[in-house]
C-alpha cells in the first residue's frame, strides 16, 4: 500500500463533527479530507493510484464538464463497465454535479441496458472499450458517449470547477437497477438523506474505533452490495482498492500486501476463497471487518470463514429497496449463525400471514420491514412501487422483504426462503429450505437448490438440483436416502445432478434458469 501521510488533526475533528450531523453533503466530506491528507491514496487499482487532492481535481473536472454538456440537477448519468478507478471517478463526479449516478449491469441484455439507460433519463453514457466493443458503435448513440479510458481528454481543464451545489435531503444520489431476469430492472431510487443515513454512520463508526481504514472492493461498482466497501471508507478518509473480475489469488494477494481491513464479499466468493488450496499462506492478520450481504450465507460456511480468516465476520441482511436491516456480528453469536441476525437499531420487523395478519412469534410468514434507510421509490414506476409497499393501519409505510422467516425467542431472525419460491403441494407449504439442507447432508453433494413444478396431482411438486463431488454419487440414491428422511408431504420428485448452479453478478441463485432447465 502506498504511504499515508499523517492527517490534520484539527481537520479530521471538523469531519467528524460534520458526520455527526443528521445531514451533510458527500462531496464537502470528501473535499475536506484533501485538505486534510492531500498525499495519502483515495482509490487504486491495478492500472493507477489517484491521492486525495488529485481525486477531488479529477471529480471537480468531470463535474465541471458535465454541467458544461447539459447535465441537469437531478439528471442521471450512465455508467457502464467494470469496476475502475475510472468508474468511481464518475461516480462522484455526477454526485457532486447534482446529477444522479446510474451505474448500469454490464450482465444485462443490450436491450435491458438500452432499456434501464432510457429509463434514467441519462444525457451521459460512460462506457469502457470491452462493453463499447461488445455492443457496437450503435448502441445509445443518442447520448453522449465518452470511453472510460479517455475520460481525462474529456473533462474540463485542470483547475476547473464546478457550480457549487447543495444537495436537498430528498434530491436523489443514485439509481440501482435490480437484477431482474427478464424485463427491464427496476431502477431503485435512493436520496441523499438515504445515503447519509446509512453511509455516514458507518464511516463515523470507524473514526469513533479509530480503525485504519483500507477497504477492498471485489464486486461491481453497480452493485448496491459494493457501495459499503466503496462510500463509508471514503467518507472515513480512507483508501479504497477497486477490484476487477474476482480472482483468489489476487484478493488474497490485494488483502496481503495493502493490509486491508475492511472488505465486502458475498457467499460465493467466500465459498471459493475456502475452497484455495494456498489460503494459508497468505497473511491477512490486518482484516478487522467483513461484511457478507446479497445471498443466503449457510451456517457452516460462516464458521468457516471465522475459522480460518481473522477479524469480525458481519451479515446484513436487507434489501436494495431498504426495508428492515438485520445484523449479525457472527464472531460475537457463535451460536446463532442459522440465523440473520436481530434488526439494527431504527430497524423495526413485523412477520405476517398472507391475509396480512401478524403471526404468533416463533411462527414463519412474510416478513415486512422499515428503517431510516428506505428507497425514494421505483424511477417511473408508481404502481410497482406501491406493490412493493405494504401500509399499516397508523399509514405507516413499510417493504415487503420477499421472504419468509420466522423470529426466535432472542428476536434473531431465521429465513424460511423466497416467498416466491414457496412450494404448495396438495394444499401443504414445502420451504425449498427444508429440503435443500437435506441434500445438503450427504456427503456427496456440495451445493443443493430446490424449486416447484407444476403437478397435475398436487398443485405443484418440488424438484431437486445438486452439484455432486467430482466422480461421487447416484441421484437416484441419493433421492430415496433424503425422501427418507422427509415428511410424507414434503418429498421430492426428482432429482437431478448439474455442474454448478446459474448465478447471478453478486452471486444469487437463479431458480428461474433452473425452472427453465427443466422444460428444455
Amino acid at each position: 500500500m502506498h504511504h499515508i501521510n499523517p492527517t490534520d488533526p484539527a481537520m479530521r475533528d471538523q469531519i467528524v463533527e460534520a458526520l455527526e450531523q443528521p445531514f451533510g453533503s458527500f462531496p464537502d466530506i470528501l473535499t475536506g479530507w484533501a485538505r486534510a491528507q492531500p498525499d495519502a491514496i483515495a482509490l487504486i487499482d491495478d492500472h493507477r493510484a489517484v491521492a486525495w487532492a488529485e481525486l477531488i481535481g479529477l471529480v471537480e473536472r468531470i463535474a465541471a464538464r458535465l454541467v458544461e454538456t447539459g447535465l441537469e440537477r437531478g439528471q442521471s448519468v450512465a455508467i457502464l463497465g467494470y469496476s475502475s478507478v475510472e468508474y468511481a471517478l464518475v461516480f462522484l463526479a455526477a454526485v457532486r454535479a447534482g446529477g444522479v449516478a446510474a451505474p448500469l449491469t454490464t450482465s444485462a441484455s443490450p436491450g435491458q441496458l438500452e432499456g434501464m439507460a432510457k429509463d434514467s433519463g441519462a444525457r451521459h453514457l460512460f462506457i469502457d472499450a470491452a462493453k463499447a466493443a461488445e455492443l457496437g458503435p450503435d448502441f445509445m448513440a443518442d447520448l453522449i458517449r465518452v470511453p472510460l479510458e479517455e475520460i481525462e481528454g474529456w473533462m474540463a481543464p485542470p483547475g476547473s470547477r464546478a457550480p457549487a451545489i447543495a444537495p436537498d435531503r430528498s434530491d436523489p444520489f443514485n439509481i440501482i437497477y435490480s437484477s431482474g431476469t427478464t424485463g427491464i430492472p427496476k431502477g431503485i431510487v435512493h436520496s441523499h438523506l438515504m445515503r447519509w443515513r446509512q453511509f455516514g454512520a458507518t464511516a463515523l463508526s470507524y473514526l469513533s474505533a479509530q480503525l485504519p481504514v483500507r477497504s477492498l472492493a471485489s464486486t461491481p461498482l453497480y452493485s448496491n452490495t459494493t457501495m459499503v466497501a466503496f462510500l463509508p471508507p471514503l467518507l472515513a478518509g480512507g483508501t479504497v482498492r477497486i477490484m476487477g473480475k474476482f480472482d483468489c489469488a489476487r484478493w488474497l494477494e490485494h488483502a496481503q500486501n495493502d493490509r486491508t481491513t475492511i472488505t465486502m464479499l458475498v457467499p460465493v466468493q467466500y465459498q471459493r476463497l475456502m475452497d484455495f488450496p494456498e489460503i494459508g499462506s497468505f497473511d491477512l492478520s490486518a482484516l478487522t471487518l467483513k461484511y457478507c450481504t446479497s445471498a443466503p450465507f449457510s451456517a457452516e460456511l460462516k464458521r468457516q470463514v471465522l475459522d480460518r480468516i481473522p477479524g469480525g465476520l458481519i451479515e446484513i441482511y436487507s434489501m436494495t429497496e431498504g426495508g428492515v436491516v438485520c445484523l449479525l456480528a457472527c464472531h460475537e453469536f457463535p451460536d446463532k449463525l442459522h440465523t440473520v441476525g436481530r434488526p439494527a437499531p431504527g430497524s423495526e420487523m413485523k412477520v405476517l400471514d398472507d391475509q396480512d395478519r401478524e403471526v404468533p412469534a416463533g411462527t414463519p410468514g412474510n416478513l415486512i420491514g422499515r428503517s431510516q434507510t428506505m428507497m425514494s421509490g421505483y424511477k417511473n414506476r408508481p404502481d410497482k412501487t406501491s406493490e412493493a409497499q405494504y401500509v399499516d393501519a397508523e399509514g405507516g409505510v413499510w417493504m415487503r422483504m420477499g421472504d419468509i422467516g420466522r423470529v426466535d425467542k432472542d428476536g434473531f431472525v431465521e429465513l424460511v426462503g423466497r416467498a416466491k419460491d414457496m412450494i404448495i403441494s396438495g394444499g401443504f407449504n414445502i420451504y425449498p429450505s427444508d429440503l435443500e439442507a437435506e441434500l445438503e447432508r450427504e456427503e456427496a453433494v456440495i451445493e443443493a437448490a430446490v424449486v416447484g413444478v407444476p403437478s397435475r396431482q398436487w398443485g405443484e411438486t418440488p424438484v431437486g438440483f445438486v452439484v455432486l463431488r467430482e466422480g461421487d454419487g447416484d441421484c437416484e440414491a441419493i433421492l430415496a436416502e433424503v425422501n427418507a428422511r422427509l415428511g410424507k408431504t414434503q418429498r421430492l420428485s426428482a432429482l437431478y445432478a448439474i455442474d454448478e448452479m446459474p448465478r447471478s453478478h453478486i452471486g444469487k441463485l437463479l431458480k428461474t434458469e433452473l425452472r427453465a432447465h427443466l422444460e428444455d
